[in-house]
C-alpha cells in the first residue's frame, strides 16, 4: 500500500466511531470474530484499545488482528487502531448497484418517450459573436 493510499484511508477513518472496544479481557477469539466480520461489511473499521484495562498495547492488539484477519493496519494512535481490508463482495455489489441504476433510468427514459411525456432533446448551438 503506498503512502498517499495509505493517507486517503486515514482522513476516510476520521469521521469513523470505533465499533468495539478491546479492554480487560484482551485479544480473544470473539474480538477477532467480529473484526473479520466488520472487515467483511465495511472495508474500513476503527477499533479501541482501553489502554487503563487491556493487558496487550494498541501496537500489539493491531497486529495480532491484522495477522488474523489478513488486515492491513492503517494507523495506530494512542488507544484507537484503524484497519483496512478490501472486501471484494462488497465492491460487486456496488458495481450491481450502479449498474442497476443506470439500466432503471435508461428504462424510464424509453417509457418517457414511448408515452410521449418527453420530447426528443435538440442541441442548440450559438456561434460565437453571434447570438
Amino acid at each position: 500500500m503506498t503512502g498517499k493510499e495509505r493517507a486517503a484511508f486515514r482522513a476516510q477513518a476520521n469521521g469513523l466511531e470505533p465499533l468495539f472496544h478491546i479492554g480487560k479481557g484482551g485479544m480473544n477469539d470473539g474480538v477477532i470474530a467480529q473484526t473479520d466480520d466488520a472487515l467483511r461489511a465495511r472495508e474500513l473499521i476503527k477499533v479501541k484499545v482501553l489502554l487503563e484495562s487491556s493487558p496487550i498495547t494498541p501496537r500489539e492488539a493491531a497486529d495480532q488482528l491484522a495477522a488474523a484477519t489478513g488486515a492491513e493496519v492503517i494507523q495506530v494512535i494512542g488507544g484507537v487502531i484503524v484497519l483496512y481490508r478490501e472486501s471484494p463482495e462488497l465492491r460487486e455489489k456496488a458495481a450491481q448497484k450502479e449498474k442497476n441504476k443506470k439500466l432503471a433510468a435508461k428504462q424510464a427514459r424509453e417509457k418517457a418517450l414511448r408515452e410521449g411525456k418527453l420530447g426528443k432533446r435538440v442541441k442548440v448551438r450559438v456561434a460565437k459573436g453571434k447570438r
